[in-house]
């Protein structure tokens, strides 16, 4: 998948970065948080290698949601998602 991300270019670039915006929203909708963060974390990275004319043509519904959720949800100042083990008594 790595290889695909690099060789986007123009509105294909676009086209995944609101795909991928979409795919983390429906994943938010579902509570399924850890797979929200990392599909925000690949749409992020996608959304920064943008020009500014390309970051244009986002819906703003998706930028707002994409701001919003990475200041929000997913800063540093928030609590890390703990892990599924439970620690040894």
């Amino acid at each position: 998948m790595a290889k695909q991300e690099k060789t986007l270019m123009g509105e294909a670039l676009v086209k995944e970065v609101c795909r991928r915006i979409r795919v983390a929203r429906s994943y938010w909708d579902a509570h399924n948080n850890a797979a929200c963060r990392g599909e925000r974390e690949r749409a992020l990275a996608l959304y920064d290698t943008l020009t500014q004319e390309q970051k244009e043509k986002i819906p703003q519904q998706l930028r707002v949601w994409l701001r919003d959720r990475s200041e929000k949800c997913f800063s540093a100042h928030r609590t890390p998602p703990k892990s599924k083990r439970q620690p040894k008594i």
